[in-house]
């Protein structure tokens, strides 16, 4: 009686997603890859969250242009990447695990656009610009996480994510910052902001080629001649070739067949079969679903600026409350979702940002309104942004996993951008608040049916594994 209850909750535990680490198992600390590549997306983010945080004011009352223009770009620069994360995560399993240099070229094309945006002020170029931003973006994004993943272990890996986030977030506070003393300190503030974005976006990518390692724990991967991909040994392990031509390890031992030392070359086509998967097939539509009803960031910031009529010099400071709450929250977050189940948590973020919306569209305009809904806003992305890529994780093999993870986030990426031209065009036509108010609605109604849809069955308990 006491094994069968101890064998139920830990397939309960296992379907909502937390994994609990063995007994008598000290806390395994964050791969150093990990704390490179968070520095490496810190840097990053300073530089990118400086063109951000500027943006919408630079198009809207620099430009400016309509709420559905600004929709209409926003989308791009949020959602474009999504046509190449595909292409990104198969060219990193494809090449033999160079998860590194396709994340670098990503880095490197979108340091390259940040000077551009000095030459551009008409609709066109500078969309164009962003689209060539956002594609470096898109195909770093899944090379990275497919790094974090395969550098932990499935007990820590939402608390992996969780680092790498609170890093990248902390760039992501220092950007608005950063952007708002320059444009106080000079004339000709937003060109200063495109030149210092730039240059620190330049000193990500030398931090990435000289501090990333080649290799995930001392594994390479490389193809085979027969067009299979053979996982190589450790550096410091020897293998030797059996009588049967099974490949043994030093110690005589041969690996277990499960164990993914020979899987069949990655190609686009097999990425995408992936979601015959049902639990790959599940978190993906869950992903598109919730972004369908999920505003952009930008949108949040100039409905606090109407509610509020915050002067447009402040207007930059205002991502900073986001990034604050999501650099406090990201790691014990992460470390929370290994232990009561990613899932869970997961769903959790977009209560927060249900909240969010609701504050936003109350009559109250209290001096805690726009903390309240920036601290929310924060937490949102604290419960989601790492552990969604934690929970895809678990669903995708180790051969794959860049390709399956960009799976995930492009679903994410075109819903987002579908959302941003939706609510453009909805405050357009009818007003910010309408606009609003069905965007609530929907996600709602979304968060109730992936509730439902991840929901595990007695059948299958393990499909809801995350």
């Amino acid at each position: 009686m006491y094994v069968a209850d101890s064998r139920a909750s830990t397939s309960a535990a296992s379907a909502e997603g937390a994994v609990r680490p063995r007994a008598g198992r000290r806390r395994a600390a964050v791969a150093p890859t990990v704390l490179a590549l968070g520095a490496v997306s810190l840097i990053t983010d300073v530089s990118s969250e400086m063109v951000t945080a500027v943006l919408p004011l630079y198009l809207v009352t620099g430009l400016g242009l309509s709420p559905l223009g600004f929709g209409l770009l926003d989308g791009i620069y949020n959602g474009f990447s999504a046509l190449v994360r595909l292409i990104g995560g198969h060219l990193a399993d494809r090449g033999g695990g160079r998860h590194k240099w396709v994340a670098g070229f990503g880095y490197a094309l979108s340091a390259a656009c940040k000077p551009l945006l000095l030459l551009a002020h008409t609709l066109t170029p500078i969309g164009l610009i962003l689209a060539a931003d956002r594609t470096g973006k898109g195909l770093r994004t899944a090379p990275r996480d497919a790094l974090i993943s395969l550098s932990s272990t499935p007990e820590t890996r939402g608390r992996a994510f969780g680092v790498h986030r609170a890093m990248d977030t902390a760039g992501a506070l220092f950007g608005p910052l950063v952007a708002f003393l320059i444009l106080r300190a000079t004339v000709d503030g937003y060109d200063a902001v495109f030149t210092v974005s730039f240059c620190v976006a330049v000193v990500g990518v030398l931090v990435l080629v000289l501090f990333v390692p080649n290799s995930v724990n001392g594994t390479r991967t490389k193809p085979d001649p027969d067009g299979a991909r053979t996982k190589s040994a450790p550096d410091d392990a020897r293998t030797k070739s059996a009588p049967d031509g099974a490949r043994t390890t030093a110690t005589g031992t041969a690996p277990q067949a499960s164990s993914g030392d020979i899987a069949p070359r990655p190609t686009l086509r097999a990425a995408l079969a992936l979601l015959g998967r049902p639990d790959l097939r599940r978190v993906t539509l869950c992903a598109l679903l919730l972004g369908l009803a999920t505003v952009s960031d930008s949108f949040v910031y100039l409905l606090l600026q109407r509610r509020l009529g915050v002067p447009d010099r402040w207007f930059a400071l205002l991502p900073l409350g986001t990034a604050a709450a999501f650099l406090l929250l990201a790691v014990p977050l992460g470390r929370l979702a290994d232990r009561v189940g990613r899932w869970r948590v997961f769903l959790a973020g977009h209560g927060a940002l249900l909240l969010a919306y609701a504050l936003l569209l109350t009559s109250w305009h209290g001096t805690a309104l726009p903390y309240a809904v920036l601290l929310l806003h924060g937490c949102f992305y604290a419960a989601t942004d790492g552990v969604l890529m934690a929970v895809a994780s678990q669903s995708v093999p180790e051969e794959l996993r860049s390709s399956g993870l960009a799976l995930v986030q492009t679903g994410q990426a075109l819903a987002r951008f579908v959302c941003s031209l939706g609510f453009g065009a909805a405050w357009t036509a009818w007003g910010d608040r309408t606009a609003l108010t069905a965007s609530t609605v929907a996600l709602a109604l979304c968060a109730l049916f992936a509730l439902t849809l991840r929901r595990p069955t007695p059948s299958a308990p393990s499909e809801g594994l995350a």
